[in-house]
């Protein structure tokens, strides 16, 4: 994956982050003749750190091994052209796909991307790619269909008052 980087002034890549910046600094400090415990003392470090640093830096090729990373773990299942089509299929509405209601759950989203691209993904991932999609899904309100909104509003007027008051208590305070 080719990365793009910016130059300071003195002609080195800017660092990623402050730790990659840190250990940049340390081998910095190394070529100038800084022994690896004052690169610790004046980095906060361990000397255990600055160590693993510049051994990773000496058998890697120099700065270039202290740069960050990526984590590690498969190649994603969806390309980037699969993954921007995604608000599209969904902006169709749920129903567009034959379901009942126009809500989108992370099972729904799920057997879109199946039917579409032929990829399966766990509904918990499907929450986590969402998010990275800016794209929220929805919760759906079960609301039964023989629910009286008369005869609970009745309930909460009349009988509620009632059951709120309580049981009145005789003499004092019980033993228990």
């Amino acid at each position: 994956m080719a990365r793009t980087e910016r130059m300071n002034g003195r002609g080195f890549a800017t660092p990623h982050d402050w730790k990659e910046g840190r250990r940049l600094r340390a081998w910095a400090l190394h070529e100038a003749g800084w022994t690896g415990q004052k690169i610790a003392e004046a980095l906060g470090v361990t000397p255990g750190a600055v160590s693993q640093w510049l051994t990773r830096a000496r058998e890697g090729g120099g700065p270039e091994a202290l740069r960050r990373r990526p984590p590690p773990g498969p190649p994603p299942k969806l390309s980037d052209a699969q993954r921007a089509r995604v608000p599209a299929l969904l902006a169709r509405g749920a129903a567009a796909y034959g379901f009942r209601g126009d809500v989108w759950t992370t099972a729904r989203i799920a057997a879109v991307i199946e039917r579409h691209f032929g990829v399966r993904y766990h509904p918990a991932h499907i929450s986590r790619l969402a998010r990275a999609l800016d794209w929220t899904v929805q919760v759906p309100v079960v609301v039964p269909t023989q629910r009286d909104e008369a005869a609970i509003r009745r309930w909460w007027e009349e009988r509620w008052p009632a059951l709120k008051k309580g049981r009145r208590r005789k003499g004092g305070p019980s033993s228990g």
